[in-house]
Formats: C-alpha cells, sequence, structure tokens
C-alpha cells in the first residue's frame, strides 16, 4: 500500500483503524502505525489532517513502549522466579527441565 498516493482523510482513517486495532492488544500493530505514519505526523507539511494523525501515532508509540516494559517485565520476573525452581513457572514452561519428565 503506497500511502503517498492516498489523500489526507485516507491516510487519517488508516491511521485511526491501525491504532483502534492495536487497542486489540496487538502491540505490533501500534509499532507498524508508529513507522508507516511518523513522516506524515512529524515530518510533512503542517494541515489539519497531520494533527490528527500525530496524534494517533504518539498514542501508538506511547501504547507499544507500554507493552515491551511490561513484556520485558514479565520475562525478568518468570526467569528470576525459574531460577528458583518454583512449580508454577515449569507448569508454564514448555521446555522442561531435565529429569522433570
Amino acid at each position: 500500500m503506497d500511502l503517498s498516493k492516498m489523500s489526507n482523510a485516507d491516510r487519517v482513517q488508516l491511521c485511526r483503524r491501525y491504532f483502534f486495532i492495536g487497542l486489540a492488544l496487538l502491540p505490533l500493530v501500534w509499532i507498524v502505525n508508529f513507522v508507516c505514519f511518523f513522516r506524515y505526523a512529524f515530518i510533512a507539511e503542517p494541515s489539519q489532517s497531520q494533527k490528527i494523525i500525530r496524534k494517533y501515532v504518539i498514542l501508538s508509540l506511547i501504547g507499544a513502549c507500554f507493552w515491551v516494559v511490561l513484556l520485558s517485565v514479565w520475562e525478568i520476573y518468570f526467569q528470576i522466579e525459574r531460577a528458583k525452581g518454583n512449580e508454577w513457572t515449569d507448569r508454564l514452561s514448555f521446555v522442561f527441565p531435565l529429569g522433570y519428565v
């Protein structure tokens, strides 16, 4: 899809759609939204549509950063608890420690 051939209204609609799809717990869509629309949000000539796109791009970046932090914290916590030998961590694992099975 070539965004440069789209009208400003279509870009706003697509950016908004990507943002709301990302709300369905899909942070990768927010990252795609940020990357694809960054140029139209911050570099393109100022317009009313640029302000709207900028809002959704910034919110997408905030949401994606939130998910990256959340997943990183969970992974660190899980690995620390798994190293302690807690049983619940083994139940969440696909790869069982040697001698467990």
